[in-house]
């Protein structure tokens, strides 16, 4: 019996544990919030909910839901190994649509940080509106 020394480059598989790709992927930091993502429907495939040994295909349109942002991707390779951003990158496509809901997404929740939730310090004419309103009581 003949052991071959794996490459590096031999992480490309033919079948894939769909928990094992959205790690290898990046989409979460473990296999385990991968796992408990697609059991709580954060992840779709083909529109169906699916459990975490589902087995994933070249081709498949996955649906992502993650921290309120959505990802309609198609996934282009199959790995098992995680791999740098940039790599993991090339391993689905995302589709123009989903990229842009997701940016218009992004940008609205900066624009919301970027104002102060309180304006500063209440005058003294706000603070005695404010007692006048709390005394009414």
């Amino acid at each position: 019996m003949t052991v071959q020394k794996k490459t590096r480059h031999e992480n490309i598989g033919t079948h894939v544990r769909i928990d094992k790709w959205l790690w290898a992927a990046r989409f979460y930091k473990t296999r385990t919030l991968a796992a408990h993502a697609i059991e709580a429907g954060q992840v779709r495939i083909n529109e169906e909910r699916i459990k975490a040994s589902r087995v994933l295909k070249v081709g498949d349109a996955l649906i992502i839901r993650k921290e309120g942002l959505t990802w309609e991707i198609v996934v282009k390779v199959l790995a098992e190994k995680r791999v740098s951003a940039q790599l993991a990158a090339n391993f689905y496509e995302e589709s123009d649509a989903s990229r842009s809901k997701r940016e218009q997404m992004i940008a609205q929740h900066h624009d919301a940080m970027a104002q102060p939730r309180f304006p500063g310090r209440p005058t003294k004419r706000d603070r005695r509106a404010l007692e006048d309103f709390l005394n009414e009581a």
